[in-house]
């Protein structure tokens, strides 16, 4: 049996719960979960559990139906867009955006602010030529471009970025602008945080586990007039102009993961939308960056304060002994997922929509305290 903590931090009824600042797969909507667990064993009446219904059923269409509509209300998605659930997660697309719009003669435009980023660079090399138009490696993955400093190439097939990068926590403030180019991005860890404008993308793809559902689903807006340029022959479970096609069923889809998006979008919804979420990210940001700018340096955040992120709040200690101190009394008062990505190590608070902002407030006065003592 797994332990998740020492301290109960609320009740999930008669459960403990946790603070869950994981970056995923990370914390769910309680409502969410109460719902699913009641539907767990008798979906809509029919005495299966949505994990047992066909995907050719009419209820699963209805489920299939609820996600998409739900994705399109709250990012208020065009006409001639597509929204698409796939297997395979956000890194299964660094492979399939330049597998599909990648032709043999061609080339991307890559921006490089973190680590998924760099990633998704890898990847496309392996299908065909990659030109890295703005890279913040050498300066630890700090800041993200401004858009006046991107020189796209007025001939490159598309242009790639990551919104925010979640192990270093740096977000782009701006909806990237292509000049004429197809804009791809990857969006994985703040969908449906804030309003974006999906008119100015060609696709957007998303992991499910921070924002939107469970792990083990991607979602996927692409805008149709792209789907004509996918060549012949891709395989078909990779093959975005057959899946649209088919409605994400060329196969057996994530039939839980998709049932539970559409929850999720429902629980949104009532919070106000993407507007009404934002808000609240806002707050739940700022309290922790007040305590870090307040600090006189103890807690030092990683990213520029103009590229922060609003999901990951990313900083260190004076040390690491400090900081291994710091995550030992986090166990102790019920907070999970705080140490940093093995790759970088220090501390990351994942503060994704369904993160109550009371669990920032807890957080804040530990840090608050831990700083006196020390």
């Amino acid at each position: 049996m797994l332990s998740l903590g020492r301290v109960e931090s609320g009740d999930f009824m008669g459960e403990h719960r946790i603070y869950n600042f994981s970056a995923g797969p990370s914390v769910l909507p309680l409502p969410v979960l109460e719902r699913a667990r009641s539907e767990f064993l008798d979906f809509a009446g029919t005495g299966m559990g949505v994990m047992e219904i066909s995907h050719r059923s009419a209820e699963f269409e209805a489920v299939l139906d609820a996600a998409e509509q739900g994705i399109r209300r709250l990012l208020d998605v065009p006409e001639g867009y597509r929204v698409l659930f796939l297997q395979g997660g956000g890194s299964l697309q660094f492979s399939m955006v330049p597998m599909n719009f990648l032709p043999g003669n061609r080339f991307a435009d890559y921006v490089q602010t973190g680590t998924w980023s760099e990633k998704a660079v890898s990847e496309a090399r392996k299908f065909g030529e990659v030109k890295v138009i703005f890279s913040t490696a050498e300066s630890g993955y700090r800041t993200a471009p401004f858009q006046n400093e991107l020189e796209i190439s007025p001939d490159a097939a598309y242009i790639h970025y990551c919104s925010n990068e979640t192990i270093h926590g740096v977000e782009f403030p701006y909806d990237l602008d292509g000049d004429g180019i197809p804009v791809v991005c990857d969006a994985s860890s703040n969908i449906l945080s804030k309003p974006i404008d999906v008119s100015r993308y060609s696709l957007i793809y998303a992991g499910a586990q921070k924002n939107i559902g469970p792990s083990g689903v991607a979602l996927v807006i692409i805008r149709e007039d792209l789907l004509d340029r996918v060549p012949e022959g891709r395989p078909s479970l990779l093959d975005y102009r057959l899946i649209a096609e088919n409605r994400s069923m060329v196969n057996t889809p994530n039939t839980w993961g998709i049932y539970i998006i559409g929850l999720v979008c429902d629980w949104l919804a009532e919070q106000g939308g993407v507007a009404g979420i934002a808000r609240t990210n806002d707050r739940k940001a700022a309290l922790l960056y007040e305590v870090i700018d307040g600090s006189d340096g103890f807690y030092e955040g990683h990213a520029a304060r103009e590229f922060r992120s609003r999901m990951n709040v990313t900083f260190r200690l004076p040390s690491k002994e400090l900081e291994a101190r710091f995550l030992e009394g986090c166990l102790d008062r019920g907070f999970s997922g705080l140490p940093g990505h093995r790759s970088v190590g220090g501390v990351r608070a994942s503060i994704y929509n369904a993160f109550p902002i009371e669990g920032v407030e807890r957080l804040v006065g530990y840090m608050r305290e831990f700083r006196r003592l020390n």
